[in-house]
């Protein structure tokens, strides 16, 4: 399903964890999970939005109490595709190296699918839980792809992805570790 909104790509970035639960449990709390709950979060993303704070032209994109992808779907990001308790597929277009350019507003996965402007990127990201073999839990994936069609474009965002590589990285390893622990968490709570 993830190779069909973006089979080819110029960046990619995958990062993994185990989880002792079961992947209902997993899904759950991938849809439950706050913006509080991940470290730095609110951090990075002002960090990013900085110059259109500074500028009055945006606002931060996440905080508050709603579930946390909720808030990527209002900060521009597209549901493409739920596959219940396997997958969840999210897609973005922007010029993700402007610092004052905002994501576009795309309605749905047919819009994300014929999007062909060549001086933008097209990104997506998952969360994809595979059931583990003999142990109990699962091992869930988030992996982004990005691509951009034009080389001027291409080389402005390897420059803005050197940059933001590293915190992104983290970033993900964070949800990643705030998804276990919500989905864990569930267990103690029920037992």
């Amino acid at each position: 399903m993830f190779d069909h909104f973006l089979p080819n790509y110029d960046f990619r970035e995958v990062h993994v964890t185990a989880v002792r639960v079961g992947r209902d449990r997993v899904y759950r709390a991938i849809k439950e999970i706050r913006s509080g709950e991940i470290p730095l979060l609110w951090f990075l993303f002002a960090l990013r939005a900085l110059p259109a704070l500074l500028t009055r032209r945006g606002k931060l994109p996440f905080g508050g109490d709603q579930p946390f992808l909720d808030q990527m779907i209002a900060s521009g990001f597209v549901l493409l595709a739920e596959e219940t308790d396997r997958q969840l597929v999210l897609g973005t277009v922007g010029q993700f190296w402007r610092a004052l350019e905002r994501p576009l507003q795309l309605a749905n996965a047919s819009e994300f699918l014929a999007f062909d402007r060549p001086a933008y990127a097209k990104a997506v990201t998952n969360f994809f839980i595979a059931e583990s073999l003999g142990r109990t839990g699962v091992v869930l994936t988030t992996e982004t792809r990005i691509h951009v069609p034009s080389p001027a474009a291409r080389r402005k965002f390897a420059a803005y992805w050197f940059m933001i590589r590293l915190p992104s990285g983290l970033l993900r390893r964070m949800i990643l570790r705030a998804i276990k622990i919500r989905a864990e968490g569930h267990q103690l709570a029920s037992s």
